[in-house]
């Protein structure tokens, strides 16, 4: 897959996997690696700046035999970047859509 397509939608697949349910890192990155090939690290760097950012909270759990896992939990702001970042994407999408039609027109 086109990486310039990946990163443009990485981040909105990041907050639309975490508002379904909090998460961990390591549990975020092979729900995504099942669809698309990433980069090791590349989605904790995501983490970082959405933390950063304030979109999403951390909390450790105790891991029983290992260590504790960091679990991300969106905020109320990053509820609202969800939506709109989600609504941006989907009115892109459409457009797309749009303009591949019309190849298969001409």
């Amino acid at each position: 897959m086109n990486a310039q397509l990946k990163k443009g939608v990485l981040e909105l697949c990041v907050l639309s996997r975490i508002s379904r349910s909090d998460c961990y890192g390591y549990e975020l990155t092979e729900h995504v690696s099942k669809e698309m090939e990433l980069a090791t690290g590349t989605l904790y760097l995501i983490l970082k700046r959405l933390r950063d950012e304030g979109f999403v909270e951390t909390y450790l759990v105790d891991g029983g035999s290992g260590p504790a896992r960091k679990y991300y939990h969106l905020t109320e702001s990053g509820w609202q970047e969800y939506r709109k970042q989600y609504e941006e994407y989907m009115e892109f999408s459409e457009a797309v859509k749009r303009l591949l039609g019309e190849e298969k027109e001409e």
